[in-house]
Protein backbone atom coordinates (compact mmCIF):
# COMPACT_ATOMS: atom_id res chain seq x y z
CA UNK A 1 0.00 0.00 0.00
CA UNK A 2 1.64 3.12 -1.18
CA UNK A 3 -0.82 5.86 1.02
CA UNK A 4 0.56 7.34 4.04
CA UNK A 5 -1.49 9.47 6.79
CA UNK A 6 -1.79 12.90 6.22
CA UNK A 7 -1.73 12.53 2.33
CA UNK A 8 -4.74 14.39 0.38
CA UNK A 9 -6.29 12.57 -2.59
CA UNK A 10 -9.04 13.40 -4.70
CA UNK A 11 -11.78 10.30 -5.12
CA UNK A 12 -14.65 8.96 -5.65
CA UNK A 13 -18.15 8.10 -2.91
CA UNK A 14 -18.84 4.69 -4.39
CA UNK A 15 -21.40 3.86 -0.96
CA UNK A 16 -23.37 5.71 2.18
CA UNK A 17 -24.24 4.49 5.40
CA UNK A 18 -25.54 5.97 8.33
CA UNK A 19 -22.35 6.57 9.88
CA UNK A 20 -20.37 7.86 6.68
CA UNK A 21 -19.70 7.09 2.95
CA UNK A 22 -16.78 5.18 1.32
CA UNK A 23 -14.64 6.41 -0.91
CA UNK A 24 -12.76 4.70 -3.84
CA UNK A 25 -8.61 5.79 -3.71
CA UNK A 26 -8.01 3.99 -6.51
CA UNK A 27 -9.08 0.73 -8.36
CA UNK A 28 -8.37 -1.45 -5.30
CA UNK A 29 -8.84 0.69 -2.49
CA UNK A 30 -11.47 2.34 -0.62
CA UNK A 31 -11.84 4.48 2.58
CA UNK A 32 -14.30 5.68 5.05
CA UNK A 33 -15.61 9.61 6.11
CA UNK A 34 -17.09 9.24 9.02
CA UNK A 35 -19.78 10.91 9.28
CA UNK A 36 -18.19 13.48 12.12
CA UNK A 37 -15.22 13.90 9.47
CA UNK A 38 -17.67 15.41 6.35
CA UNK A 39 -17.21 19.03 7.89
CA UNK A 40 -17.44 21.32 10.71
CA UNK A 41 -20.25 21.11 13.00
CA UNK A 42 -23.61 18.77 13.23
CA UNK A 43 -24.57 16.78 9.96
CA UNK A 44 -28.35 15.65 10.77
CA UNK A 45 -28.25 13.30 7.40
CA UNK A 46 -25.01 12.74 5.05
CA UNK A 47 -27.14 12.38 1.96
CA UNK A 48 -27.81 15.95 2.49
CA UNK A 49 -23.78 16.77 2.13
CA UNK A 50 -22.10 13.60 -0.54
CA UNK A 51 -24.10 11.57 -2.98
CA UNK A 52 -23.11 8.34 -4.68
CA UNK A 53 -20.74 9.05 -7.28
CA UNK A 54 -19.57 12.72 -6.55
CA UNK A 55 -15.90 13.05 -6.35
CA UNK A 56 -14.54 14.71 -3.00
CA UNK A 57 -11.26 15.58 -1.64
CA UNK A 58 -9.72 13.88 1.00
CA UNK A 59 -6.78 13.70 3.76
CA UNK A 60 -5.68 10.07 4.87
CA UNK A 61 -6.26 10.72 9.10
CA UNK A 62 -5.49 7.08 10.07
CA UNK A 63 -4.78 3.69 8.89
CA UNK A 64 -5.12 0.61 10.50
CA UNK A 65 -2.45 -1.29 10.75
CA UNK A 66 -3.46 -5.11 10.86
CA UNK A 67 -6.85 -4.50 8.81
CA UNK A 68 -5.24 -1.77 6.26
CA UNK A 69 -8.94 0.52 6.46
CA UNK A 70 -8.32 3.83 5.67
CA UNK A 71 -9.85 6.62 7.42
CA UNK A 72 -10.79 9.81 5.41
CA UNK A 73 -11.27 13.42 6.10
CA UNK A 74 -13.10 16.49 4.01
CA UNK A 75 -13.08 18.17 7.39
CA UNK A 76 -9.38 18.34 7.62
CA UNK A 77 -9.38 20.68 4.18
CA UNK A 78 -12.04 22.92 5.50
CA UNK A 79 -11.51 26.30 7.02
CA UNK A 80 -11.59 25.77 10.64
CA UNK A 81 -14.68 27.04 12.15
CA UNK A 82 -14.41 30.71 13.47
CA UNK A 83 -16.18 30.83 16.63
CA UNK A 84 -15.91 34.97 17.18
CA UNK A 85 -18.39 37.00 15.26
CA UNK A 86 -16.48 38.91 12.84
CA UNK A 87 -17.81 42.16 14.10
CA UNK A 88 -16.97 41.44 17.65
CA UNK A 89 -13.48 43.12 18.55
CA UNK A 90 -12.05 41.16 20.58
CA UNK A 91 -8.58 41.12 22.48
CA UNK A 92 -6.20 38.36 22.49
CA UNK A 93 -4.07 38.92 24.96
CA UNK A 94 -4.41 36.14 27.28
CA UNK A 95 -5.50 37.01 30.66
CA UNK A 96 -5.08 34.98 33.66
CA UNK A 97 -6.12 35.59 37.38
CA UNK A 98 -4.00 36.82 39.72
CA UNK A 99 -4.10 39.17 42.42
CA UNK A 100 -0.89 40.69 42.63
CA UNK A 101 -2.10 43.31 45.52
CA UNK A 102 -2.35 40.73 48.06
CA UNK A 103 1.16 39.92 49.54
CA UNK A 104 0.06 37.14 52.00
CA UNK A 105 2.07 34.37 50.84
CA UNK A 106 2.23 31.27 53.14
CA UNK A 107 1.31 33.71 56.37
CA UNK A 108 -2.08 32.08 56.25
CA UNK A 109 -0.57 28.58 56.72
CA UNK A 110 1.74 29.69 58.67
CA UNK A 111 -0.58 30.74 61.24
CA UNK A 112 -2.04 27.68 61.44
CA UNK A 113 1.12 25.15 60.75
CA UNK A 114 1.11 24.82 64.78
CA UNK A 115 -2.86 24.29 65.80
CA UNK A 116 -2.58 21.58 62.86
CA UNK A 117 0.59 20.17 64.29
CA UNK A 118 -0.91 19.89 67.81
CA UNK A 119 -4.56 18.44 66.45
CA UNK A 120 -2.29 15.25 64.88
CA UNK A 121 -0.51 14.55 67.42
CA UNK A 122 -3.15 14.38 70.10
CA UNK A 123 -5.03 12.23 67.17
CA UNK A 124 -2.15 10.29 67.58
CA UNK A 125 -1.99 9.84 71.17
CA UNK A 126 -5.84 8.94 71.19
CA UNK A 127 -5.04 6.03 68.38
CA UNK A 128 -7.03 7.64 65.73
Amino acid sequence: MNYRIGMVLDGKVTGIQPYGAFVALDDKTQGLIHISECRHGFIDDIHSYLKIGQRVRVMIIDIDEYTQKISLSVRCLEKPFDFEAPNRSRSTRKRFWTNRHVHDGFAPIASRLDGWVESALEDIENGK
